[in-house]
C-alpha cells in the first residue's frame, strides 16, 4: 500500500503575512493528522517572502503539539548552517516530547541566496559542502549516543532517537545517503530531470548500518489536486506564474479563466522588457481531479521502487490547499 505525507513550505499568499502562513501550516498538519497521512514534514528557507518556514526545528515542535498520530520532522535542515551536536540536542529534546514520531531530515542546500548563506554563517564563511557526508557522521553518532574524549555527548537523549533521513535533489546526496547507509528523501518537485534511475541506484548500491539494514527511500512530488482537472489547473496558473517569476515575492493569485494549462516557461511581469527571465525547467506538477493524480502518483512511485511519496501543494488559496490534501486523501484511502 503507498503511504503519503506532506512537505509544508509554509507559503505565503498575496495579500497574507507568515503569520497567516505559519497558522496555515498548524492547520493543515491537524487535517493531515485526521486524514491518515504517515509524515508532516516543514521546510527551511530563509529571507524568503514566499515560504514562511526558517526554523524547521521550532516548527517541528509546534506541528508535533497540535497533531496526535502522525509523524513530524523537517525536511530538511540544513546542516552545512549548524552544529551537528546542535542539532542532535534540539531534536533530542523534541523526541523526548514526542517519542517514535520525531523525524530529522538533513541537506546539504543553501536554503536561500548567497548573500544570506554568508549572513548565516557564524564566522562569516559558508561552510564548504565537502564536510557534509563528515558533518551527518558526526550528527548520526551524537543521536546514538556517542561520547567524546572529553565525555561530551548530545543530552537528553531520546528512545527511540529521531528517524535520520538523507534529502537529495542530486546523484551527488543520493551517494551519500547509500554509503552512509541512511534513508533517502528524493525532492523530485525541485529537480530537472528525472529521478528514478538515481533512486533506483541508491536502493541497489545501499550499504547496510546499523539498525538499518535495508534502504528505505521516498519521494517528494509537486501535487495541486481537485475535484475536476480543469479546477486544478486554474489553481496551479498561481504556482507556474511564480515559478516563472524566479519565486519571488509571496505566491500570486491563479488565473480567473478556469481550464488554462500554463506551463513552465509563461512569461512572468517585470519591469523594463515586461518579462523576467525563467530559470531552468523544474519537473512538472502532478495536476488534475482525485483518478489522475492518484494514477499519476502510483505510476511515478512504482517508477522510482518506492512505497511512500511526500506531497508537496502550493497554491494561492488555503482552503483549496486543504481541499487538495482532503481528494488525495480520500482517492488513495488513507
Amino acid at each position: 500500500m503507498l503511504r503519503l505525507g506532506v512537505l509544508d513550505q509554509s507559503p505565503v499568499p498575496a495579500g497574507s503575512g507568515p503569520a497567516d502562513a505559519l497558522a496555515a501550516t498548524c492547520d493543515l498538519a491537524r487535517l493531515a493528522d485526521r486524514a491518515g497521512y504517515h509524515r508532516y514534514w516543514v521546510a527551511e528557507h530563509h529571507n524568503s517572502e514566499g515560504l514562511a518556514g526558517s526554523a524547521p526545528e521550532v516548527l517541528v515542535g509546534a506541528v508535533a503539539a497540535t497533531t496526535d498520530r502522525i509523524r513530524v520532522g523537517s525536511g530538511g535542515v540544513m546542516l552545512t548552517h549548524y552544529s551537528p551536536l546542535k542539532v542532535a540536542e534540539v531534536f533530542g529534546v523534541l523526541a523526548c516530547l514526542y517519542p517514535g514520531r520525531i523525524d530529522l531530515g538533513v541537506g546539504r542546500a543553501p536554503g536561500s541566496d548567497p548573500d544570506t548563506l554568508v549572513a548565516l554563517a557564524p564566522t562569516g564563511t559558508p561552510t564548504s559542502l565537502e564536510t557534509y557526508p563528515a558533518r551527518v557522521r558526526e550528527l548520526v553518532a551524537w543521536l546514538e549516543g556517542a561520547t567524546s574524549d572529553r565525555g561530551v555527548a548530545a543530552r537528553p537523549t531520546a528512545e527511540p532517537p529521531p528517524e535520520v533521513w538523507l534529502l537529495a535533489s542530486s546523484i551527488d546526496s543520493a551517494s551519500i545517503a547509500a554509503h552512509l547507509g541512511l534513508p533517502l528523501a528524493w525532492a523530485d518537485f525541485i529537480t530537472t530531470g528525472d529521478g528514478a534511475p538515481i533512486v533506483r541506484a541508491y536502493l541497489d548500491q545501499y550499504r547496510p548500518s546499523p539498525g538499518r539494514p535495508e534502504p528505505r527511500a521516498l519521494v517528494a512530488v509537486g501535487v495541486i489536486c481537485a475535484d475536476s482537472d480543469a479546477e486544478a489547473h486554474r489553481l496551479a496558473s498561481s504556482v507556474y506564474r511564480w515559478r516563472a517569476g524566479g519565486l519571488r515575492g509571496p505566491v500570486p493569485p491563479p488565473d480567473p479563466a478556469p481550464g488554462d494549462r500554463p506551463s513552465d516557461d509563461t512569461p512572468a511581469p517585470g519591469p523594463g522588457t515586461g518579462v523576467t527571465r525563467v530559470g531552468p525547467r523544474r519537473r512538472p506538477l502532478v495536476v488534475g481531479s482525485p483518478a489522475t493524480c492518484r494514477d499519476r502518483l502510483s505510476a511515478i512511485a512504482d517508477a522510482h521502487g518506492v512505497d511512500e511519496l511526500m506531497v508537496v501543494t502550493i497554491v494561492f488559496d488555503h482552503e483549496a490547499r486543504r481541499r487538495s490534501y482532503e481528494l488525495l486523501a480520500e482517492a488513495f484511502a488513507l
